[in-house]
């Protein structure tokens, strides 16, 4: 079991948490939200609570000077953040641990990777993939969050064929692939608790999940590089995700690790877990 820890970037900054919320620059917005995880009490003062540019309390609150999107950075890539109805901005900046370890295992493959990101979102590990030299397939039922990750795409300037776009059910998507003999290298996985596909379709984890990760097997080729999956607010431990994934990469040579992402908070240097992961690679 694993920790792993983000490490800190000029774009994002934890800056305070404390009785249910947390305090976070993105670029130079600050913010403020709830996160009902945290029990303990704020450290700094609550004059720099504040002076929040934007606090979500049944809804966002904002002060003038917040953008409807404004650009943040990682390393060489630019994308997109704004204040969505969920209390999110589309940038999760704890993975950044993934995004390095992504990075790393493809640019020293030195062959052709071909990537399949499942509940892709706003797209920054598509963006990833791609400029570590992979072709990616970013499958999301959301069609508002496509056009938000093409719009990333566009700001880190990614060639027009290194990512294809897919609207769609990533159940629904997959079973298709499998049909067709499509096969990827890696594949990532970001499934939500529950959801519905852009025809209706419903999403359950604890249901779906386990057929997914045998389509996924399917999928795969015969090289394999990386799976990586990631749950927030699920019910379960990262011991079921290390679990599942021994399980479907038992046939290839590799290792799995599992354990919880964190944020360092800048204030006391407490740590905020965000989720629970696992991930195998050859």
């Amino acid at each position: 079991m694993q920790i792993l820890i983000a490490a800190p970037w000029s774009s994002y900054e934890l800056l305070d948490t404390g009785d249910g919320r947390r305090l976070e620059r993105f670029g130079d917005i600050v913010i403020s939200r709830p996160d009902p995880q945290i029990l303990w009490h704020t450290k700094l003062p609550q004059s720099a609570w504040q002076k929040a540019d934007a606090v979500f309390e049944n809804g966002w609150h904002c002060g003038a000077r917040v953008p409807d999107r404004w650009r943040l950075s990682w390393k060489h890539l630019s994308f997109w953040a704004k204040l969505t109805p969920f209390k999110h901005t589309g940038v999760f900046p704890e993975q950044a641990s993934h995004w390095e370890w992504m990075q790393s295992i493809l640019e020293k493959g030195h062959r052709p990777v071909r990537v399949l990101n499942l509940f892709a979102y706003t797209g920054i590990a598509s963006l990833v993939a791609a400029t570590a030299g992979a072709t990616v397939t970013h499958v999301d039922a959301s069609k508002p969050s496509i056009s938000w990750a093409k719009e990333n795409s566009l700001a880190s300037h990614i060639p027009g064929d290194r990512i294809r776009w897919i609207v769609d059910d990533a159940l629904s998507f997959v079973v298709r692939e499998v049909r067709r003999g499509s096969r990827y290298d890696a594949v990532i996985m970001d499934p939500p608790v529950y959801g519905h596909g852009p025809k209706g379709g419903a999403w359950d984890m604890m249901k779906d999940f386990p057929r997914l990760v045998s389509l996924c097997r399917k999928a795969l080729s015969d090289r394999p590089v990386f799976v990586l999956v990631n749950a927030y607010a699920v019910s379960a431990s990262s011991l079921m995700l290390a679990n599942v994934l021994e399980e479907m990469m038992a046939e290839f040579r590799g290792r799995v690790e599992a354990g919880e992402l964190a944020i360092q908070e800048a204030s006391a240097g407490r740590l905020l877990s965000t989720g629970i992961f696992a991930r195998w690679r050859a």
